[in-house]
């Protein structure tokens, strides 16, 4: 069943799993066969971002050796055959500009979430 999961909460256990949870999840059921679309919005909106570094992350002597490549997980999404949109509004309090964006990252205004979501019949808001 075609399912929408909207990302709302941004960098939820990135740097305790190294990658955001429901990216992860809908990677793994998209493998598994899933038909899944993925909407980014709030803070969320960042992981749309091409250049992103998560890297240099220290805690007293404690170095993050593997930060997140939260990039490279929506890269991988589009890559499976995911949609990935992300809300133009979001975009846009953030200062968040097209040229910016991971190529095949689909904008959307946010007076138009309805009609996204008319098309899934399960929706998942994390």
């Amino acid at each position: 069943m075609l399912t929408l999961q909207i990302i709302e909460t941004a960098y939820r256990a990135t740097l305790e799993e190294q990658d955001d949870p429901v990216l992860w999840i809908t990677q793994a059921m998209r493998a598994a066969g899933g038909e899944l679309a993925v909407l980014l919005r709030a803070n969320a909106v960042n992981y749309a971002v091409r250049a992103q570094d998560c890297g240099g992350l220290r805690i007293g002597d404690w170095k993050q050796s593997q930060p997140p490549r939260l990039a490279a997980d929506v890269q991988g999404l589009l890559a499976k055959g995911v949609q990935v949109f992300a809300i133009e509004d979001d975009l846009v309090e953030r200062g968040i500009g097209a040229s910016h964006l991971i190529d095949g990252v689909t904008r959307l205004q946010r007076a138009r979430i309805g009609e996204l979501l008319e098309q899934f019949p399960r929706v998942w808001h994390w």
